[in-house]
């Protein structure tokens, strides 16, 4: 059991957390009651689609080779943990689950939700899996951005309220960098496998030096826009608090780390976005008050 959570890649959890935070906080700073059951299965859909992302590019990078080299978390089929069939079927399962709360918070708010979560579900297997995944041609970044910033934020919103609201917009967009940052950092971490592999990441195509330029630019947009959130609450501005951990992040990119010393990177890009998450959170509940 302990290497399927491994093999899950719980470090990448708060990604799927922190927009259902933000979301279902934004519903209760206007006005409205919380949907608990809404929330949850908001946030049990963005959960598993995020573990079922990660078994699926643990199960296609693995029988295409390309996971044989890697440094960071565990690969179960390119390390012989798990069969290729095993690992493919966990995704298929997480996927299915994800679809099964996506389908009863539907039926419980809107049927658009069904296209919605379908897309997700398509864009998450063919990221890396597929006859031609869009992962292995530079377009992984603006697959997170949209699913897990936008549409996990603004979903998050949308399920409790049946509403589309700019605040939900300008909220999602630092959750969205901030996944860019984690799936940038992921890539340029795996860059020299990856090049030699044949699969052209954001990474691979611009470079080491400008791969990083892209990363500190995502870190930026992530806190020009939290602190823009004090448009919706002054509160926001709590946000400034953690300019250090920004800088210390852009450090640790500027600093030419390569390969397993990018690793303690992707946890703190992943803990800052949490926390990020949390002081807006706590910030449109002061609001409410």
């Amino acid at each position: 059991m302990n290497t399927w959570v491994a093999g899950a890649r719980p470090r990448t959890l708060p990604a799927a957390i922190a927009p259902v935070l933000i979301g279902t906080s934004l519903v209760n700073s206007d006005g409205r009651e919380i949907n608990w059951v809404n929330a949850l299965l908001a946030l049990g859909v963005g959960l598993l689609l995020q573990i079922a992302v990660n078994y699926s590019n643990d199960y296609s990078d693995g029988i295409r080779g390309t996971d044989e080299a890697r440094v960071g978390p565990v690969r179960l089929v390119a390390s012989g943990l798990k069969s290729a069939t095993s690992v493919k079927n966990a995704a298929i399962l997480s996927y299915l689950f994800a679809a099964i709360c996506g389908l009863f918070l539907s039926i419980r708010t809107s049927p658009f939700l069904i296209l919605v979560g379908a897309l997700a579900i398509i864009a998450g297997w063919t990221y890396t899996g597929g006859k031609k995944p869009y992962g292995y041609q530079g377009f992984g970044e603006v697959s997170v951005f949209i699913f897990f910033g936008l549409v996990a934020t603004m979903g998050s919103y949308f399920a409790q309220s049946q509403e589309i609201s700019w605040k939900a917009f300008l909220l999602a967009i630092p959750m969205g960098a901030f996944s860019c940052t984690i799936l940038g950092l992921n890539n340029l971490r795996d860059r020299p496998e990856d090049e030699l592999a044949g699969k052209k990441t954001l990474a691979v195509r611009l470079g080491d030096a400008k791969a990083r330029i892209l990363l500190i630019l995502f870190l930026l947009l992530a806190f020009s826009t939290a602190v823009g959130a004090s448009v919706v609450t002054p509160w926001a501005l709590i946000v400034l608090a953690t300019a250090p951990l920004y800088y210390l992040l852009i450090k640790g990119i500027t600093g030419g780390a390569i390969g397993a010393r990018l690793i303690p990177l992707l946890g703190k890009a992943g803990e800052l976005q949490l926390l990020t998450a949390l002081l807006i959170t706590l910030a449109l509940m002061i609001a409410k008050v």
